[in-house]
């Protein structure tokens, strides 16, 4: 078998795992309780969109949101890794978006109904390129921004994470086994606020990357 290339993670890994509510700030702003242990979702490798490509709004949606996190992108698997030993399971890490309809996700959480409608439709995951684990030497003091239209809407830092990337690592493998090529992205500051069709989003971490998205929107013809 070829050796997969892990900068290129996004054309063959299998899982997106998502943490919810791991900045206070943006678990208030949405009027959630603060969490005593972390919220998981999930995307499929099909939420993925690299730039040149368009963010799409979901045709059942009239209300999506950006939210700005730090991706980690897994290099060698495993089941119930130790804390003390997750960062050795890193290859390197990510910008992302974690676009989400909060419209359905708010009728989701009404109705006590999964997030799949509000967060894994195609698209869902920008993501920038590949960033090799040296370029961030401490992955809990990252700082995350985003602007729409080059208005600043997101500043936040790692730092302000409620459970720290070695212990998601440790928590998520104890639940579903981590695999080479998955990506943890690990919560968003706060901030989070609706796009529309033409807007442009540009995304960074000072000094490693930036990334540029446009939205547009999704041609949907009912049959």
């Amino acid at each position: 078998m070829a050796t997969r290339n892990i900068a290129r993670f996004w054309e063959w890994g299998r899982k997106i795992i998502c943490v919810g509510r791991n900045y206070a700030d943006h678990a208030k702003e949405l009027k959630n309780a603060i969490p005593t242990e972390p919220v998981l979702f999930l995307k499929p490798p099909s939420a993925y969109v690299k730039e040149g490509s368009p963010i799409l709004v979901p045709h059942y949606s009239h209300n999506l949101h950006h939210e700005v996190e730090l991706g980690v992108v897994i290099g060698k698997g495993g089941t119930a890794i130790p804390q003390t030993s997750a960062m050795e399971h890193v290859a390197g890490y990510v910008l992302c978006l974690d676009m989400t309809a909060r419209d359905i996700q708010d009728e989701c959480k009404s109705k006590g109904l999964p997030w799949t409608l509000a967060k894994a439709f195609n698209t869902s995951c920008p993501v920038s390129d590949f960033i090799p684990k040296d370029k961030i030497p401490d992955p809990g003091d990252v700082s995350l921004w985003l602007k729409v239209n080059d208005v600043l809407r997101q500043h936040g830092n790692t730092s302000q994470m409620i459970f720290s990337i070695p212990y998601l690592i440790n928590y998520i493998s104890g639940i579903i086994s981590l695999e080479e090529g998955d990506l943890i992205i690990t919560g968003t500051p706060k901030g989070v606020s609706a796009v529309q069709e033409h807007d442009e989003l540009q995304a960074g971490i000072d000094g490693v990357v930036t990334m540029t998205f446009k939205v547009d929107k999704l041609g949907y013809k009912s049959q």
